[in-house]
């Protein structure tokens, strides 16, 4: 609700601004009332030429035309300072007003003004800091390029994809952290420094956007265990949880456990971006067997590039680097293999590895899924028996959803409700607490989502952490706008602007 009254102050602001603006620039200020063509009027009283009517259709550089006619109508009231300028262009909804409104301020045509005159200095820094206030803009509420660091989603994203993520597909989410150096995410580059202050810390926000979540998409989100960091292991490779469960709260806490470094608190827009493909929707129950997922009941397709590990056994003297190459196997699975490790392989590359390559005495399904992962599977119940191919029941909570609070039950929900919805919950003797008082039932206040590597045998996902609430989702994977080989260093030309599937 905060949210909404802002942006309608903020646009009521601009318009304000422009009402008054058009009335000392002598245009009819009823004008400004009119949506697009209040655009084309205010183009006109900034003596712009017509192909800037073009540039305001296209998203993305309408964001930097629309800030540059706020830099233009500041100079129109000759606020020529860098430091008028840049807090034009961050609240031109304080300053569009106060031009038009004071008398203070005279309005100057364009068309006869002299040109302003800065030095070298200033041109540079009207440059840059233009730059960074609208790159913030876009990457905060338009696109973010994402890299994808490992091979958790082959063989659909490869490591060394460089793909643009579509924030307003879902909907962009209001910064939550402000205050906060632009274009870093959560430390300084090369150093374990915040680039962020933790106050003043906003309520989650998101704006429209033009679709939701559906099944099969590959989705950017804030890495849900992320919440708690070791500070010698911030990428959540190795997680606080995966430490507690190992080693116990007090001794991680406590720093009794040497090379784990300092527990590092992070809030949800500075956790880690994950992207995994949306399995599972709110309100579906999931259950994994035999490497099948069925969601209520019903087997749903497995995705085409989905790769699950294999037990390969080679003639004697086989050059694996030959063998494998072929298939699109990279160096790191190679010389797991030739560790005598397992193989990551889709269904269709081991079909043509069975049938067509000579070099391969048997291969045989791997019993890799099917070994028990006791705490490290979610919720961290070993008596559950649940493993990576036989996984579940589990129910996926949805905003709004009651459930019954049961002692059998309430391991699976417990993060939901206490770390992602801000309750306290106990169990003694048989019943459950929440937030002090004992509770029968509980009603979820978001929507969650189940998601999934396709390198199914080699991803973190949602079967070790549980559920990716909404205020967690980022963006919507679109574009591979770049690809480069890791082993090769050459770039995957036939990967270059492909659409993510």
């Amino acid at each position: 609700m905060v949210y909404d009254i802002l942006s309608i102050l903020y646009f009521l602001g601009i318009i304000v601004g422009l009402w008054f603006v058009f009335k000392k620039a002598g245009v009819a200020p009823w004008k400004a009332l009119v949506p697009l063509y209040n655009i084309v009027v205010w183009l006109k009283v900034c003596n712009k030429k017509w192909s800037w009517y073009l540039y305001f259709l296209i998203p993305a550089i309408n964001v930097f035309v629309f800030l540059l006619l706020v830099v233009d109508t500041a100079r129109m009231f000759r606020r020529y300072s860098f430091w008028e300028q840049l807090a034009s262009v961050i609240v031109p909804w304080i300053f569009m007003p106060l031009w038009g409104i004071s008398p203070k301020y005279e309005f100057h045509d364009p068309r006869t003004e002299p040109p302003e005159k800065v030095g070298e200095v200033r041109d540079w820094l009207d440059a840059i800091a233009f730059a960074i206030v609208a790159a913030v803009i876009i990457r905060g509420q338009i696109f973010e390029l994402y890299k994808i660091p490992s091979s958790s989603m082959e063989k659909s994203m490869l490591v060394g994809d460089h793909l643009l993520v579509s924030k307003i597909a879902y909907g962009a989410k209001v910064a939550q952290t402000p205050l906060s150096l632009p274009l870093m995410h959560n430390i300084i580059p090369g150093t374990k420094v915040k680039s962020y202050l933790d106050w003043p810390h906003l309520p989650y926000h998101r704006r429209m956007g033009y679709t939701s979540v559906k099944r099969y998409d590959a989705v950017v989100f804030n890495f849900p265990a992320g919440d708690t960091i070791l500070s010698e292991f911030p990428d959540g490779k190795y997680t606080y949880y995966n430490a507690v469960n190992e080693y116990g709260r007090e001794a991680v806490r406590s720093g009794m456990v040497r090379g784990l470094g300092k527990v590092v608190y992070r809030p949800v827009d500075k956790r880690e971006n994950y992207i995994k493909r949306c399995i599972g929707l709110p309100g579906e129950t999931l259950q994994i067997i035999d490497r099948r997922v069925y969601i209520d009941g019903e087997v749903i397709e497995t995705p085409q590039d989905a790769q699950f590990t294999y037990d390969v056994w080679f003639k004697p003297f086989t050059s694996l680097q030959r063998t494998l190459k072929p298939y699109g196997v990279n160096n790191d699975d190679i010389n797991s293999v030739m560790r005598g490790g397992p193989l990551p392989l889709t269904d269709e590359m081991a079909e043509k590895m069975r049938v067509g390559c000579n070099d391969i005495d048997s291969m045989e399904n791997s019993m890799w899924g099917n070994t028990a992962q006791g705490v490290d599977l979610y919720p961290n119940d070993i008596d559950r028996g649940w493993t990576l191919d036989n996984f579940g029941p589990i129910h996926i909570p949805a905003k709004g959803e009651t459930i019954k609070l049961t002692e059998e039950n309430v391991a699976m929900y417990r993060r939901v409700i206490v770390s992602y919805e801000q309750n306290t919950l106990d169990v003694r003797d048989g019943a459950v607490f929440v937030n002090g008082e004992v509770a029968y039932e509980y009603t979820f206040k978001q929507d969650y989502y189940w998601m999934m590597g396709d390198n199914r045998h080699n991803s973190q996902d949602s079967r070790y952490w549980g559920f990716v609430p909404e205020d967690h989702i980022v963006g919507k994977a679109r574009w591979i706008l770049w690809s480069v080989d890791k082993d090769t260093k050459k770039i995957r030309w036939n990967r270059v602007l492909m659409n993510v599937k």
